[in-house]
Parts: structure tokens; sequence; C-alpha cells
């Protein structure tokens, strides 16, 4: 058993529903997040408030689900992602699980 977790900006909201249908990974969470990246991340001309960080709506799902279908879905994430002409890929980690009831 392992903890997945993805982050998307909302547009991508529900192609990573979809991915995890395709993953059959049937059972899983999501919850509204504010993305942020740092004025050092982004051109100075792209905000007027300069100094200031710039949030995004986006998307962050959980599961916890067999390495096989994670895998399935890291595949799928990776499709998606190489067809993008955006920065703002859909982001996927896996953590182990040392215990659970």
């Amino acid at each position: 058993m392992k903890l997945l977790l993805v982050t998307a900006v909302e547009h991508f909201h529900k192609e990573v529903i979809e991915l995890f249908k395709k993953a059959k990974i049937d059972s899983f969470s999501g919850s509204g997040i504010d993305g942020y990246k740092t004025i050092q991340a982004l051109s100075v001309s792209n905000s007027w408030f300069a100094s200031e960080s710039v949030g995004a709506e986006s998307s962050m799902f959980f599961a916890f689900t067999e390495e096989e279908k994670i895998d399935n879905l890291f595949e799928y994430i990776k499709e998606f992602n190489s067809n993008l002409e955006t920065i703002n890929s859909i982001r996927a980690i896996v953590l182990p699980i040392e215990k659970y009831i």
C-alpha cells in the first residue's frame, strides 16, 4: 500500500479524475488548494504587484492504493504532460506507508 499525491492547476481537475479512472484507482479524495510560486520563478513584468507571490487555483488528490496502479497512473501522467503547451504540468509523488489501520 502506498500514498499517492497528485497536484494540478484547477484547469486540469477533470483530466486528473479521468487519469485516475483510467489507472483503475477508483477510490481517492481531492481538495481545492492555492498553488504559489515565488517572484524569482516568475517574470516581474507578469505581475502588477511584483513583490507579492502569485497564487493559482489548484487541486490536490490523494489515494491509498497499490503500486501497480500507481505505475500505470504515472505513465498516463507522463503522456499527458508531454502534450502540454504550458509549464503547469500535473505533478505526482508516492510515499510509503509504514502502518495503517
